[in-house]
């Protein structure tokens, strides 16, 4: 999907637009070495996340699951700065797990796309209810965002938090204060 003849034209452009020389001996290959970059960094583009969540694995439990942080860079879509953290995955079996590799891919899929934080968090307790059917899912985010660090505010540091909750842990506040406790452990 990543048009990589685009991506080195663009940044071309852009290393000319910022007045650099692009001829330059450190510049030349800096094009090349983007449009590569950019094929790992946005590889979820083309990914399924229900590709990770399909193989699951009979239970006769319904206990809480929690993945707990999980680490993940993403690019804000509306900066193109990265922002990067943690993310916490929770779901109530409804008679089939995952393994447990397959929560970080989910998360892995989503944050390899420009992204915002909100967006992200709904968009993996989404996947795991289309996909695992569960009784509910519980999902917390935690970045840094380099568009406050690096520029407007500078506030090098500082953290968004956000959280999706969905059947069950929407329906029953205690479960959300359970998830809250395992992940502060």
């Amino acid at each position: 999907m990543i048009d990589k003849e685009k991506v080195e034209e663009a940044i071309r452009l852009l290393l000319e637009g910022i007045g650099e020389d692009v001829n330059r001996e450190g510049l030349r290959e800096t094009p090349r070495r983007i449009a590569r970059m950019y094929e790992e960094i946005y590889g979820g583009m083309d990914e399924d996340p229900g590709e990770h969540l399909k193989k699951t694995f009979v239970v006769e439990h319904n206990q809480m699951v929690v993945e707990k942080d999980i680490v993940f860079y993403s690019t804000c879509e509306h900066h193109l700065l990265p922002f990067y953290g943690k993310a916490h995955v929770a779901y109530i079996p409804d008679g089939k797990v995952v393994g447990l590799s397959k929560l970080a891919r989910t998360v892995e899929v989503f944050a390899r796309r420009p992204q915002l934080q909100e967006q992200l968090t709904a968009q993996i307790a989404d996947a795991l209810m289309e996909y695992l059917k569960p009784q509910g899912a519980m999902v917390m985010v935690e970045a840094e965002h380099m568009c406050m660090t690096m520029r407007g505010i500078k506030k090098p540091g500082s953290k968004t938090v956000t959280y999706a909750v969905r059947g069950a842990f929407a329906e029953q506040e205690k479960l959300q204060e359970r998830f809250f406790q395992m992940v502060e452990r």
